[in-house]
C-alpha cells in the first residue's frame, strides 16, 4: 500500500483521535515495480566512494605498524638448535666485545636465550652470538620499547603506542622469528613481571599475565573497559609489587580503607576466567612500605623497612614461617613504584640485590642462608658453584656454606657500579651501565 493510500485510510474522528478504517478489498491490479535505471550521477558518486575507501585502505596499510618493524632473522637456524654453554669455572676471563644495552625500568641484567645476548639500543633488538656476530635483530620505529624477557625460549618485548605499553610481540630466541603477537589497553608505565612459564606486566593499577602463546591468563586489578562488573575485588588498591613462579602469583598493595598496612595477596596464574581473580590467601602486613623480593612455590618473601629492617616470609597459608632482621635497603625505600626486585632465581638459592648485598634464600622457605656483602649484583651458576660479581672480579662462591673460594680477576677499565651477571653461550655476560660485556675463557 502506498503512503498515500494509509493517508487515505486514516479519518479524524470528532474527538481528534485519529482511528485506522478499513477498506474493501480492491479488484485494480497491483502497481509494477519501478525499474531501477543508473544515470551519470550514480556513478559518479560511485567513483568517488570508490576512490576514498581505497585511500583510506591505503592508509591503513602504510601506517600499519607491520611497516615501521624490520625484522631480520636468522633463516638458517632451526628453533630446536640447542647451544654450546660453558659447561666449567674458567680460570681466567678476558674482555671479548660489548654492546650497548640499555636497561628497561624494573630490568637489572642482561637477557639472553638459546645460548644468544639479546640487548637493546634505540629503536633495535639485537641477538648476538658468544663470538661477536649479530645472528638477528628487530627494529621497531613507530612504538618505544617498555619491557623485555624471555620465557619457553623466546624474547618478549611490550611495546607503547596510543592504548599503553599493551602491544606485545614474541620472538623465537634462536633466529628471531615471529611467534606470536597481541595488543591490548595497558598502562603507560610498566615494569616487567615473569618467571620459567609466565610473562606480563605490573603497574602500580594492574597485573597481567600471559601463557606462551600470548594469551591473557590473568588479570588483576583496575580494569578499564570492562566487560562485565564486579570481577575485580580490589580495584581502589594500589599495586606495589608482584611476582610469579608456576601457577601462583603474588601481589603487594595498598589500601585506602588500610593506609597502614600493605595486603600480601596469593592468587592462582591461571584462573577458571582470566578477568576474574582466584585468590588463595589475604595477608595483612602492618607495615605500609613492605616489598616482595623472592617468591616460590611454597612461600613468598617480603621486606618490611619500618624502624627494623627484617625480611619475613610467609607461606601460603599466611603463616610466618622465617624472620631475618636486615640492613636498610635504599632500593625499596627510594624506589618507584611498583617495584622491580634485582632477582635472580638460581637452582639452589633464589636472589635478591638489594643495592648494596646479595641475600641468598633457601627454596622453599625462602628462608635468608646467606648474606654476600661484597656483591655488586646478582650472579649466576656454574657446575654447582655460585659466580658473583666483585669489585674485584668474580668471586666463586660455594653456595652450601656461602664462602668465597676463589677470586677470578676482571679488567674493567675504570668502571665502578652495579654490576649483574648473565651466561649467554660459552661467555658471561657483565652489564655495566648501558653495556653489555662479553667475557671469555683464557
Amino acid at each position: 500500500m502506498s503512503l498515500e493510500a494509509q493517508d487515505d485510510n486514516l479519518v479524524q474522528p470528532q474527538d481528534g483521535n485519529t482511528v485506522q478504517t478499513h477498506d474493501a478489498p480492491s479488484n485494480r491490479p497491483p502497481a509494477k515495480a519501478p525499474i531501477l535505471r543508473s544515470t551519470k550521477s550514480d556513478w559518479r558518486a560511485v567513483g568517488i566512494i570508490s576512490a576514498v575507501c581505497a585511500i583510506a585502505i591505503g592508509g591503513a596499510v602504510i601506517t600499519a605498524p607491520i611497516h615501521k618493524a624490520e625484522l631480520t632473522p636468522a633463516s638458517h637456524v632451526s628453533t630446536d638448535a640447542e647451544p654450546e654453554l660453558l659447561a666449567a669455572i674458567p680460570d681466567s676471563l678476558t674482555e671479548s666485545f660489548s654492546v650497548p644495552n640499555t636497561l628497561m625500568p624494573g630490568q637489572s641484567r642482561a637477557v639472553s636465550s638459546k645460548g644468544l645476548l639479546i640487548s637493546h639500543e634505540g629503536d633495535t633488538l639485537t641477538a648476538t652470538d658468544s663470538t661477536g656476530n649479530t645472528v638477528w635483530s628487530y627494529e621497531r620505529r613507530d612504538a618505544d620499547l617498555c619491557s623485555l624477557g624471555t620465557a619457553w625460549n623466546k624474547i618478549v618485548a611490550t611495546y607503547r603506542t596510543g592504548v599503553g605499553c599493551g602491544d606485545v610481540v614474541a620472538l623465537h630466541a634462536a633466529n628471531g622469528e615471529y611467534a606470536d603477537t597481541r595488543s591490548a589497553r595497558s598502562a603507560d608505565d610498566v615494569v616487567p613481571i615473569t618467571s620459567n612459564d609466565r610473562v606480563g606486566t605490573v603497574s602500580t593499577a594492574r597485573v597481567e599475565l600471559w601463557r606462551s602463546d600470548l594469551v591473557r591468563t590473568v588479570e588483576y586489578g583496575d580494569v578499564t573497559a570492562k566487560q562485565e562488573p564486579n570481577m575485580q575485588p580490589h580495584e581502589d588498591c594500589s599495586i606495589t609489587s608482584a611476582l610469579t613462579r608456576t601457577e601462583t602469583l603474588a601481589v603487594t598493595e595498598s589500601c585506602p580503607d588500610s593506609p597502614d598496612s600493605t595486603w600480601l595477596r596469593i592468587q592462582e596464574a591461571t584462573p577458571e576466567d582470566s578477568r576474574k581473580p582466584e585468590i588463595n590467601k589475604d595477608i595483612e602486613i602492618s607495615d605500609p612500605g613492605a616489598r616482595l623480593v623472592a617468591f616460590g612455590q611454597e612461600a613468598a618473601a617480603v621486606y618490611l623497612p619500618a624502624d627494623s629492617p627484617r625480611i619475613v616470609s610467609y607461606n601460603f597459608d599466611g603463616e610466618v614461617v622465617s624472620t631475618t632482621e636486615v640492613e636498610p635497603s635504599a632500593a625499596i625505600t627510594d624506589s618507584a613504584s611498583p617495584f622491580a626486585p634485582a632477582i635472580a632465581d638460581l637452582p639452589h638459592h633464589m636472589s635478591w640485590f638489594d643495592g648494596e648485598r646479595l641475600y641468598l634464600f633457601t627454596p622453599t622457605e625462602l628462608k635468608v642462608d646467606h648474606v654476600l656483602d661484597n656483591a655488586l649484583g646478582t650472579g649466576i651458576t656454574l657446575d654447582e658453584r655460585l659466580l658473583v660479581p666483585t669489585e674485584e672480579g668474580i668471586d666463586v662462591v660455594n653456595w652450601s656454606s656461602g664462602k668465597t673460594e676463589r677470586t677470578i680477576r676482571v679488567d674493567r677499565d675504570g668502571y665502578s657500579g652495579p654490576i649483574s651477571l648473565t651466561l649467554a653461550g660459552t661467555v658471561i655476560i657483565e652489564q655495566r651501565g648501558d653495556t653489555a660485556v662479553a667475557l671469555t675463557a683464557s
